[in-house]
């Protein structure tokens, strides 16, 4: 695994909420915050820091969702394995990225990338109890 990244919520139902960022490399894609797995860290502590630092929100890991991501990017090829994470605090800080939150149900139509929404499929699933 080279990234790890969250699927984070917030709110509860019927008024559950998904956290969308920018992406760095083309700011008009909406995605999942992620990035590098560090040397001294778990996936799951890659996941909440990266979703910290790129979008300004704390959380707790829920559960591990779908099977990694996988895809080219200009220099190395990616596999990301992303967590369901619940937002349990938020500041306006980020990395530079915009944030959006988005309905649950809306989630999947913003998404930019077939293979991040794809990952919606798994975290409705889980909101319906069938891990």
């Amino acid at each position: 695994m080279t990234h790890a990244g969250g699927i984070v919520y917030r709110g509860t139902e019927p008024n559950l909420e998904i956290l969308l960022v920018s992406a760095k490399r083309n700011p008009r894609a909406w995605i999942f915050p992620k990035g590098h797995i560090e040397a001294d860290e778990t996936l799951e502590e890659a996941a909440l820091r990266e979703v910290e630092e790129e979008a300004g929100v704390v959380g707790e890991i829920v559960a591990s969702i779908g099977p990694p991501v996988e895809f080219d990017a200009p220099t190395e090829h990616v596999r990301v394995q992303y967590f369901l994470v619940r937002m349990v605090t938020e500041t306006p800080e980020t990395d530079g990225r915009k944030k959006r939150w988005v309905p649950f149900d809306d989630a999947e139509r913003l998404l930019t990338y077939d293979n991040t929404r794809n990952l919606m499929t798994y975290v409705r699933e889980h909101r319906e109890g069938r891990q």
